[in-house]
């Protein structure tokens, strides 16, 4: 379980994160939207323990991030490509993600198998650098990289991005067939309303770094809200 308490953190005089309180349980899928400045970023790196809150502070499995690291073991993240060791290729980055996690050579490559259809012939075996594969496919092994772990909470910072259509609709099979198998809690922050409605169960509209809409999306039912939020 996730709970936000009190969380504030602005940047000189604009508020990018204002939340009294907001709880996140186990097994969700939660879509945080919301326009450029909404504070999505702001609020995952909070979490992250990559900002340092003014006041207040986040729990994840009832412990603050910024008092102890044992929360990292459960989590998995990718915001960006500073999350990505891009000297390495794909294969050397992930062999060092799953020796890390005390994974055998064995386990490591088995779970690299996991993400073929997603890499579609574009990531393994090809024998770049991370550095030097395209922005979408540099997407994929960061998302790849916060699943690998098999973590019970995962953290995705607009996920779509740079992805073309097939592979947008097959990361939407992979983050909801790896939500089903594990009951991990997954939170994803996109400018896809469809994609993100299509996936979550729960909906969380930001303004200006405040939480205004708590929506259920059982049966994709926060799309009409959303779509009179943003197109007003």
């Amino acid at each position: 379980m996730i709970t936000i308490n009190n969380l504030q953190k602005n940047f000189g005089t604009t508020v990018a994160s204002s939340i009294e309180y907001f709880e996140i349980t186990d097994g969700e899928i939660l879509g945080l939207v919301g326009n450029n400045g909404a504070g999505k970023t702001t609020l995952f790196r909070l979490m992250l323990d990559l900002l340092k809150a003014d006041s207040g502070f986040v729990t994840i499995d009832g412990i603050n991030p910024s008092e102890n690291e044992d929360w990292k073991q459960h989590v998995g993240a990718y915001i960006d490509e500073g999350f990505l060791i891009d000297f390495l290729t794909p294969e050397e980055y992930f062999a060092f993600l799953g020796k890390v996690s005390g994974m055998t050579k064995e386990q490591s490559e088995k779970r690299m198998e996991d993400f073929t259809d997603f890499a579609a012939g574009e990531i393994f075996g090809q024998k770049k650098l991370i550095r030097n594969l395209s922005a979408g496919n540099k997407q994929k092994v960061g998302i790849i990289s916060a699943l690998y772990r098999r973590p019970s909470i995962v953290i995705l910072d607009e996920p779509f991005n740079f992805l073309d259509p097939s592979s947008q609709t097959l990361l939407k099979h992979l983050l909801t067939d790896y939500v089903a198998q594990t009951k991990a809690t997954l939170l994803i922050s996109s400018h896809n309303l469809q994609h993100t409605v299509d996936i979550s169960t729960r909906i969380a509209l930001l303004e200006h770094g405040c939480i205004i809409r708590d929506l259920d999306n059982k049966n994709q039912q926060a799309i009409h809200e959303l779509d009179l939020y943003f197109g007003s």
